[in-house]
């Protein structure tokens, strides 16, 4: 099979990597817009049953990525002046320039040709292929082509954020809650080297406005964020990936869908056939994980179409929960004046909780104390897991949405 893959991220790369491995005679391209070497973002955080996945499809990918990355364990959240812990599962972070070099050197030994500064507008400048695989990212050029067919809808979210990084050493997931003049600010942070952390920086657009960050330039800004978090930083500075392009690249997440995920023989994979919020740092996963359905149907099936149609299936019913899981977390961060007056300990447990589709209909310190009790008793977590969504369907038919 004569493939392209328009976009070099993970999850092209990795798709690349199994296709050579199911047959070395499939012919694949792989063209990347930016500059070898060029990237977005810091660093990226996974969860041990991803490298499991990776080991199962081809283990000297898993094994690389699993050599090249450091591992932190629970949580700390600072609140005001107080600081509180939480035990949890072991993460692993690794940076993300060095996920892509790692995924583009294995599959450039297994025969995969790469070629950067390639630029795609239109399907004309790609040659010929019975598949193409759009894995060029939320913006696709080739999904926005046919946006009408995949039924591409986009809601940004209401907070603003910031990606940075740090040479401040998290070693542990850490949140820092930080009430200002004008509102509260918080970061989530957590080290992806032996010497640097991501912290995304997040707070309410009239917290934002309100601190003036809509007027600030590109110093301006970090010297104030550093202010603002300089007893959680130890006063290290934050770092800007644009640094000296005058770029201050605060967003709105864009949370996007597709109806369908293929058209002809293009098929969407990785952001550009969805996002999940960044709060749940499921991001890179779910785009591994779209490689491995994807490769896997393609292996499965002898028609292309019947392999598309069964990865498109299989994939949107796996990402249900994790999209679900997704838009409470942000909906959590978007409401947190509901929640910021709790105890430390009480607010981190709910923010452990903040998956819940329950939670926003729930006052909470009346959560808190009845999860607790749900945690002492299996069968009781058991009628949690059943009632909740029970709960809200009924909440959501008397009232047009959480408070």
């Amino acid at each position: 099979m004569r493939i392209v893959c328009v976009g070099g991220g993970p999850a092209s790369l990795y798709f690349s990597i199994l296709m050579k491995k199911y047959d070395r005679d499939h012919s694949i391209t792989v063209l990347e817009r930016n500059p070898v070497g060029s990237t977005y973002g810091w660093g990226v955080t996974y969860w041990a049953d991803l490298l499991d996945k990776l080991r199962e499809g081809d283990a000297p990918t898993a094994e690389a990525i699993s050599e090249h990355s450091v591992r932190w364990g629970g949580g700390v959240a600072h609140v005001r002046d107080e600081v509180t812990t939480h035990s949890g599962d072991e993460g692993f972070g690794i940076g993300r320039q060095r996920l892509l070099d790692l995924l583009a050197e294995r599959a450039t030994d297994l025969g995969v040709r790469l070629e950067f500064g390639r630029e795609i507008e239109s399907p004309s400048q790609l040659p010929t292929a019975d598949l193409i695989v759009a894995g060029d990212g939320v913006n696709s050029r080739l999904r926005q082509l046919h946006s009408d067919h995949f039924g591409t809808e986009v809601t940004a979210g209401r907070n603003k954020f910031i990606w940075l990084g740090t040479r401040r050493v998290f070693e542990s997931f850490t949140f820092a809650f930080v009430e200002t003049h004008c509102g509260w600010i918080w970061f989530y942070a957590y080290r992806f080297t032996g010497d640097l952390s991501t912290c995304i920086v997040e707070c309410s657009p009239e917290t934002w406005a309100g601190l003036g960050f809509d007027k600030l330039g590109e110093s301006a800004t970090l010297a104030l964020l550093g202010d603002i978090f300089a007893k959680q930083l130890d006063g290290q500075p934050l770092i800007n990936r644009a640094a000296g392009e005058g770029r201050v690249p605060w967003l709105n997440f864009r949370t996007m869908t597709n109806t369908t995920w293929r058209h002809d023989n293009i098929v969407l994979l990785g952001d550009a056939a969805h996002t999940t919020h960044y709060s749940i740092g499921a991001g890179t996963t779910l785009a591994l994980e779209d490689a491995i359905g994807l490769a896997g149907a393609l292996h499965r099936h002898t028609g292309l179409q019947p392999a598309l149609a069964a990865y498109e299936q299989e994939r949107k019913r796996a990402l249900l929960s994790t999209q679900a899981a997704a838009r409470y977390s942000a909906q959590w961060y978007e409401n947190i004046p509901r929640y910021i007056h709790l105890k430390p300990a009480r607010l981190f447990a709910l923010l452990g909780q903040r998956h819940s589709p329950l939670l926003p209909y729930v006052p909470p310190q009346m959560y808190y104390v009845a999860n607790q009790a749900f945690e002492e008793f299996t069968a009781l977590r058991k009628f949690r897991k059943w009632l909740g969504p029970k709960v809200v369907r009924t909440l959501q038919a008397r009232r047009p949405g959480p408070p």
